[in-house]
Formats: C-alpha cells, structure tokens, sequence
C-alpha cells in the first residue's frame, strides 16, 4: 500500500515537473517566445517550474541548435529518479542498467501521454474556445505533428480527421511501449 500511495504521489509530481521541462524544450524548439521575467506568458508558468533542475544542467550540456538538451535530460532525469525511488522501495536490485531502460520506457510513456492530451485539448479547445490565447498556444504545439497527415489524407467537407489519426498513431505507439515494459 505505501508504494501504491508513493506511486501515485510520485507520477504526479514527476509528471508535472518533467512535462515543463519537456514543453520547454518543443516551445524552445519551435522557436515561441517563452518571454522571461514577463508576467502573463507561457514561460512566467514553466520557468519556476524548470528552472531548478534546467539551469545548472545548461551550464554543463548546451543546446544543439533549437534543441534544448539540458531540458529534455531534466524531463529524463526527473523520471529517473522516480523510477529509481520506486525500485528501492520495493526492494528490487538496482545493479544492472535495466533500470534505466525502464525508466526510458517511462520517460517514452509520458512524451506519449502528453502528445495525446494536447491533441484532445486542441480538439476540446477548438469547438468551445476558438480563438483564445490558450487554444492558439494548444495549435501552435498540435499543428506541427498535424501537418504531416493533413498533406496524407484528404478533408471530408470541413471534418479534419488528422487529429484521430494523430490518437490512433499514438496509441499503437503506447501499446508497444507498454509492451516493452
């Protein structure tokens, strides 16, 4: 029952640090204005969010172009450590590397479940709050991987079926990293 209960405690924190430190790195990649030290902006939310574990890894690792690795390998890290926190205290072995490939299937497991809820959010968001800030901001992070299958498959009359196909994709995705668990 206690790890059931550190678990639970655990997969949200992680996921809610981790998942900031992710969406820093896909804003920081497709290059949106995070605004520092503005109030009102995406980054015045993710920076207090990030900013303790991402800083000191950007002054070992920098980033390669648009791609901020000190994030991302917070996002890992992050996962890591509540993979390795789990596995000690049901008294498992952490001799070998498998816990860190476990903690990869994990780290996989959360980019999945993100993708999938910003695309249900820019769906939700797009019947019922069309053109607010906070829709235009769930569109600029779902469009990207929209585009691809928009050019792939053909509009039936004003229905877009891309963001259906995006959930099936990344279902059979988390199937088989479910699978590799």
């Amino acid at each position: 029952m206690l790890i059931q209960i550190m678990n639970l405690l655990l997969q949200v924190l992680v996921s809610i640090a981790a998942g900031a430190c992710l969406l820093r790195c896909y804003l920081q990649w497709l290059a949106f204005n995070l605004g520092a030290g503005q109030s009102g902006t995406i980054g015045a939310y993710i920076f207090p969010l990030t900013n303790w574990i991402v800083i000191p890894l950007r002054r070992i690792i920098p980033s390669i172009g648009r791609f901020d690795v000190a994030s991302f390998l917070a996002a890992y890290l992050l996962v890591a450590a509540k993979t390795a926190i789990l596995l000690l205290l049901s008294r498992a072995a952490l001799s070998d590397i498998s816990w860190l490939l476990l903690a990869l299937i994990d780290f996989m497991d959360l980019i999945l479940s993100s993708l999938v809820g910003l695309v249900l959010a820019g769906v939700i968001l797009s019947w019922i709050s069309a053109g607010s800030q906070i829709q235009y901001l769930v569109s600029l992070l779902v469009d990207p991987l929209l585009a691809p299958i928009r050019k792939a498959i053909p509009s039936f009359g004003g229905l877009d079926l891309s963001p259906l196909v995006l959930l099936l994709i990344l279902q059979v995705l988390q199937i088989v990293i479910g699978n590799l668990r």
